[in-house]
């Protein structure tokens, strides 16, 4: 049986990691880098992808704001923050501008997750 957070979480248009997430797989990801390091590696996962256009880069704030034309559309923003010399935090904030989300939010979040930590090593679960 689905709990409510569940079932409000695949009707939600907006999805957002952070350090204390009921949902394992929207927790924070640490990375074993420096952020210069981690910004470049999040741009160019970015720059891979088709239908994601990076509309503004922030290196003093860590920040990249991506608008998504497909499959749906969507607006990120990606935030890097450098914990230690070697070890960089990386969130995300995904809306979703549809009608009906239907989980979208949250797997577009997880889907990024696995691509950025096939680039970067993880530290961590």
């Amino acid at each position: 049986m689905m709990s409510f957070q569940k079932i409000k979480q695949f009707f939600s248009k907006h999805c957002e990691t952070k350090d204390h997430h009921d949902d394992p797989l929207l927790k924070t990801h640490y990375y074993k880098t420096n952020k210069a390091k981690a910004l470049t590696a999040v741009e160019e996962l970015i720059r891979e992808l088709p239908g994601y256009k990076i509309t503004s880069v922030s290196t003093e704030h860590g920040e990249l704001s991506v608008e998504i034309t497909a499959p749906k559309k969507a607006f990120l923003v990606i935030t890097v923050i450098s914990v230690r010399p070697i070890e960089t935090a990386v969130d995300f904030s995904l809306t979703y501008e549809g009608l009906i989300n239907l989980g979208y939010s949250r797997a577009m979040v997880v889907k990024l997750y696995t691509l950025l930590d096939q680039k970067l090593t993880r530290i961590g679960n």
